[in-house]
């Protein structure tokens, strides 16, 4: 498949330096030419390798995932597992600042979050926490950027394809217990703001820089404190010792190291909050009179086959996924090898983890020798479908568009 920009391609050329090897090499023999391309190629690809992750990640599976930067780390696409669960050292990296010492997950019962905005405003710490009620929820997290790579426009932030996202296991304390332990919210409450722990620089406006989120109250109704991730103690690259996590909400909404949880009648003030994260047409900067980014839509794509150059014979071929409902269960699959012209429903395979977790899917289908467009959209059960277009927006959000995420295979 073929899009009118193709933003993989032109990362790859500007990483294996293509056009500056042409550039001087025009007095040159072809066959000079293609060594010396080929050396350029090779002398890339092993600066790639000695790419070192961060130590904060230095237990992620390198081979499953892409670095970006040191703040974003992407899962490949054929790395999500067929469990349905994502595992932890595959589950995609992303900061808008720099994490705080890892020294703070080194004793995470000991992490203080302030509660305000309730009856009786209190400090907790993580083991007090616990002695308020446990729950677990299966959930997708997701960037707000992930497919930014296939808007044409190339908004900037990470090129994310689709391993900005991951389903976990969240373990913690229900928002709710915490209400009712410290005697309910103020009446006047109409969002709960999260406030995350990074440091913040001497002599900067807090506002600039501090990751604080503030969502609708009825969010409040599945969100809980949690201390672990997957049956894991929450590790510092995703939010340990403690994360607000609230389910069916975009990534950014999902506190990291959360040192207050308060209920306030007005969002924050941080820039986070007020101009970033913003539905606004391209090239018009985000302001507090634009719709937050907030819940996730119903997305899917394929996991495999996605290489073109795999070698796949003609007949059966097994087709599998994942697909998520956004904020109600996925309630359909189809699946087109034909670029759209025609679709068939899927089988879900695995266990259903509830509706804010994604499903697996499986399809087989029987190709003929050639060149094929493979597509999937899921339905949702209050209707929602996967659209064909993406949403243009200036920042690249919620690309949810199966004709993005579709893939081209060639069958022998």
């Amino acid at each position: 498949m073929t899009h009118p920009t193709n933003p993989t391609r032109r990362r790859l050329l500007v990483t294996t330096g293509g056009a500056l090897t042409w550039a001087g090499l025009t007095s040159l023999s072809h066959a000079d030419m293609g060594e010396k391309e080929e050396a350029a190629k090779a002398a890339a690809a092993a600066k790639e390798t000695d790419k070192a992750f961060p130590d904060y990640v230095a237990w992620k599976d390198a081979d499953s995932m892409i670095l970006h930067s040191s703040n974003t780390i992407e899962t490949k696409r054929t790395a999500f597992g067929q469990s349905g669960i994502t595992p932890v050292n595959r589950l995609y990296v992303r900061n808008n600042v720099n994490p705080p010492s890892n020294d703070i997950v080194e004793d995470p019962d000991a992490w203080e979050v302030e509660i305000a905005g309730v009856d009786s405003p209190k400090t907790l710490t993580v083991a007090e926490l616990k002695q308020l009620g446990t729950t677990s929820v299966a959930m997708v997290l997701q960037c707000a950027g992930n497919g930014r790579g296939w808007f044409p426009h190339e908004p900037s932030g990470t090129q994310w394809e689709t391993g900005a996202a991951g389903c976990v296991v969240f373990t913690g304390v229900p928002v709710k217990k915490v209400l009712e332990a410290l005697g309910g919210m103020d009446s006047d409450a109409k969002y709960m703001t999260g406030t995350g722990g990074e440091e913040i620089p001497e002599g900067i406006d807090p506002d600039t820089v501090r990751v604080e989120r503030s969502v609708p109250l009825e969010a409040v109704e599945d969100a809980l404190l949690a201390w672990e991730i997957n049956g894991e103690p929450l590790p510092l690259a995703h939010g340990g010792p403690l994360r607000m996590i609230v389910p069916g909400y975009i990534g950014i909404n999902n506190i990291k190291y959360v040192k207050k949880l308060a209920f306030t009648e007005e969002q924050s003030s941080a820039n986070i909050q007020q101009n970033s994260y913003r539905w606004t047409e391209v090239g018009v900067k985000g302001s507090p009179e634009y719709d937050s980014i907030w819940e996730s839509p119903p997305k899917s794509w394929i996991t495999s086959p996605v290489d073109p150059d795999e070698e796949l014979k003609a007949g059966k071929v097994q087709i599998v996924g994942v697909a998520m409902g956004g904020m109600s269960n996925a309630k359909k699959i189809e699946v087109s090898t034909n670029g759209g012209k025609d679709w068939k429903e899927a089988e879900f395979v695995g266990l259903d983890l509830g509706k804010y977790a994604w499903r697996q899917f499986a399809f087989e289908a029987d190709l003929d020798a050639g060149t094929h467009e493979l597509a999937c959209r899921v339905t949702n059960e209050d209707g929602d479908t996967q659209p064909e277009e993406r949403r243009e927006n200036n920042r690249g959000y919620l690309n949810n568009s199966w004709r993005d995420h579709a893939v081209e295979i060639t069958v022998a």
